[in-house]
């Protein structure tokens, strides 16, 4: 049975890919900044990785250290860049540092996202592509993503990066997705117009979160992977407007465009949209979920 440690085990994604680790057989230590696990889970501890001394007392003779604790946002991270640095990118390298004084083989598994890429027209963007942060929280997974190669080089810590694009769904519930989707879906279920700056022209790729935990799964049981980037795709590269259709349609809602605010224009990447064939060749793998068919049943 593989022993993994999960970081972040109370966040959106942290919680679901304990859920899967453990349907997979993983032995899962679960840890977060709040005093218990929101989903009571057993092998649960509380750490702040921001804090080095207190992941300095985490024994991490484990096969693989999940870390996906941190701050997420756009322009809020203006407000207080020295949190989101504190947490994102010093918290990533406590881990590093305590993983090699300890001489831990763990391998670290990060997850990035589809703001650290320069966003092309209609694109499927490869995980090579032209990289540009327009915000802290984009440079902070860029520098994190650095940081895991350098640490590679130097001192052998094996890593793998998996990039996310639109994350949607929840095994949990049904009341509740994460951003653009639960945005969508808040302000339906409400019997609230959508609204979208422009034309909402803008595309993305929309992944359900059953899938994003499987791929990074399926991909870790393939040894040759390791210090490799991956974006996860899926099977719906849509407009943000066609998206919101779906939602209008299903909710007998309208759409609204209006214009786009000055510091929103200002950071958006533009179409990101994920060419995922390094991950497919790779695994094989096949996508369980689609957006239509996920909101026929919310």
């Amino acid at each position: 049975m593989q022993k993994s440690i999960v970081f972040g085990a109370n966040g959106y994604l942290g919680r679901h890919l304990v859920h899967y680790l453990q349907k997979d057989g993983h032995n899962v230590l679960a840890s977060g900044v709040r005093d218990k696990s929101i989903d009571s889970i057993v092998n649960y501890f509380k750490a702040d990785i921001s804090y080095e001394e207190e992941v300095e007392q985490i024994d991490f003779n484990v096969d693989y250290i999940f870390v996906f604790a941190g701050l997420t946002g756009t322009n809020v991270a203006f407000d207080n860049p020295n949190k989101f640095i504190d947490v994102n990118e010093k918290g990533l390298l406590n881990i590093l540092n305590h993983h090699r004084q300890t001489n831990s083989k763990a391998r670290i598994i990060y997850p990035s996202t589809r703001l650290v890429y320069k966003g092309v027209k209609n694109k499927f963007l490869k995980e090579e592509d032209e990289k540009e942060a327009l915000t802290i929280y984009a440079q902070n997974k860029l520098s994190c993503e650095s940081y895991l190669k350098m640490y590679a080089t130097n001192f052998d810590i094996d890593y793998s990066i998996f990039r996310v694009c639109v994350p949607y769904g929840n095994v949990f519930s049904d009341d509740y997705s994460y951003g653009t989707i639960g945005f969508f879906l808040n302000k339906a279920k409400n019997n609230q117009n959508i609204t979208l700056f422009g034309k909402g022209e803008v595309k993305r790729t929309f992944t359900h979160v059953e899938d994003i935990c499987l791929s990074i799964i399926e991909t870790l049981k393939i040894q040759s992977d390791k210090n490799s980037t991956f974006n996860i795709g899926s099977k719906d590269n849509f407009s943000l407007y066609e998206v919101a259709a779906f939602f209008a349609k299903k909710y007998n809602i309208e759409i609204e465009l209006i214009d786009w605010p000055k510091m929103a224009l200002k950071i958006e990447s533009g179409d990101t949209i994920f060419d995922d064939q390094k991950l497919l060749s790779l695994t094989a793998y096949q996508y369980k979920n689609d957006l239509k068919t996920w909101l026929e049943k919310n």
